[in-house]
């Protein structure tokens, strides 16, 4: 059997050239063809996917690490259905409330292209289990190739349910299962299958709102040199508990078996899918996803404090996007806070400077330091609902393997012996857009520190 490092190898090296070499045709039988044209009109009935309980007979291991992930979680999730059902409340402008009500279409994409639910106002409650499992295994498994790089642009080629399943298309060319058909996929080993719902325009001004794709294609990690080359696949789908895996870290492959009767293989693609969430999968007895997300932001930037010039009332901080594949922070750039803490303590141990302290009710002061993506109504004007969103008004993030250096103007030369403090935080969201949304009161947030740093003067 061809060694599977080996071949992933060969894949990316043709990739890079722009020729995609697959092992078998990437093609949809004609037998469950489907028109990419009507993906995102409901046009294939529900009962055509598997419940992913079903595939964790015989793939119970990766079952256990894809449930209660933030994929399981996509359409369960609090913060989400709360957050996206108070900023579709409100508007009137019918493309504002077009934006508002098309989360559905990736956070429940089963249900998005079955039919139900469509859009956010619907009665969620009502949603089939299978569409409720989020990013389910029949979903992903069931893409054979791509209409468009943003807003779930996945075609489909589902079977017919329990009774016919169809084709599954994965990272192997060797597979002989006996429930269902095997296809190998590049696509499943490439940055592009993640794109599709990773990148997220505006459906009606087309305003870029979540660019976590397009970050890594513009990055170092999108190189043509395979042996430089990183896909998302290949950070993301390899963390494990105690191995972070990001791009400052080791990523050693994950020996193992795709299926509980199978022979091992030198890597399975782990399917925890740990980003940086910290809060949701502990609400569902995914503590260790949470965890991971807490490993992961650990390793993913790096901090330095000069303090030659701190005579004269400067003091540079730097930080360095050491470990993501993308910008810090990446998805909804507005909503994702990644802010500087600065304490200067003098040699008696009282406060001379701070910055970016969180007062006693879990908001910011004005002056901190945040790295975020700023939207605006189109008038030069800050918005907080993307639904408003029709320009990008500013973009302070870390790009991949890029530093930002900060120079703090201090009132006065904290004296000899002063001790400076800095520490970069990270919160999924801010407490100021959580205060807005009616109804019980959210508990604060987590918030992770992603780096620290300290320098006596």
């Amino acid at each position: 059997m061809q060694d599977f490092k080996g071949r992933v190898k060969k894949i990316m090296a043709v990739v890079s050239g722009g020729i995609l070499l697959a092992a078998a045709p990437l093609f949809a039988s004609p037998k469950y063809a489907i028109d990419e044209n009507t993906m995102d009109e409901g046009a294939i009935e529900i009962d055509r996917f598997i419940s992913s309980d079903t595939c964790s007979g015989c793939h119970s291991q990766i079952f256990e690490q894809w449930e209660n992930s933030m994929h399981h979680l996509a359409h369960k999730d609090p913060v989400y259905s709360r957050v996206s059902q108070f900023l579709r409340k409100g508007l009137t402008d019918k493309e504002e409330i077009k934006e508002a009500e098309s989360c559905v279409k990736c956070h429940t994409p089963v249900g998005h292209i079955t039919g139900f639910p469509k859009k956010v106002s619907d009665d969620l409650s009502k949603t089939p289990e299978i569409a409720a499992q989020g990013i389910q295994c029949d979903y992903c498994h069931s893409a054979y190739k791509i209409k468009q790089m943003y807003n779930n642009g996945l075609v489909l080629n589902p079977g017919q349910g329990e009774d016919d399943p169809g084709i599954k298309y994965g990272p192997f060319d060797d597979c002989e299962p006996d429930f269902h058909e095997a296809k190998y996929s590049g696509l499943h080993t490439e940055s592009r299958i993640c794109g599709t719902c990773h990148d997220v325009k505006h459906v009606a001004f087309g305003t870029d709102l979540e660019t976590t794709y397009t970050e890594w294609k513009n990055s170092p990690y999108n190189s043509t040199d395979p042996q430089k080359r990183v896909e998302c696949q290949g950070c993301h789908m390899y963390q494990r508990p105690g191995i972070p895996a990001t791009g400052s870290t080791p990523r050693p492959e994950n020996p193992g078996s795709a299926t509980d009767y199978s022979d091992e293989r030198p890597h399975i693609f782990t399917h925890y899918f740990v980003g940086a969430n910290a809060a949701v999968p502990g609400k569902f007895d995914g503590q260790i996803k949470g965890e991971m997300a807490i490993e992961r932001l650990q390793n993913a930037a790096t901090l330095s404090v000069d303090t030659s010039r701190i005579k004269k009332k400067k003091l540079k901080v730097t930080v360095t996007n050491s470990g993501a594949g993308h910008s810090i922070p990446t998805g909804v750039g507005d909503l994702r806070q990644v802010w500087l803490e600065i304490t200067i303590l003098n040699k008696a141990g009282k406060t001379r400077f701070q910055t970016g302290v969180l007062d006693d009710k879990h908001l910011l002061p004005k002056d901190a330091l945040i790295f975020q993506t700023v939207f605006g109504d189109g008038k030069g004007n800050p918005v907080i609902n993307l639904a408003k969103a029709r320009q990008v008004l500013s973009d302070n993030r870390i790009k991949a393997k890029q530093s930002v250096t900060q120079t703090i103007k201090l009132p006065t030369f904290p004296g000899k012996g002063s001790t400076v403090t800095v520490r970069l935080l990270y919160r999924s969201m801010p407490q100021k857009v959580l205060n807005l949304i009616p109804g019980k009161p959210f508990e604060p947030l987590p918030v992770v520190e992603m780096a620290k740093v300290q320098k006596k003067i």
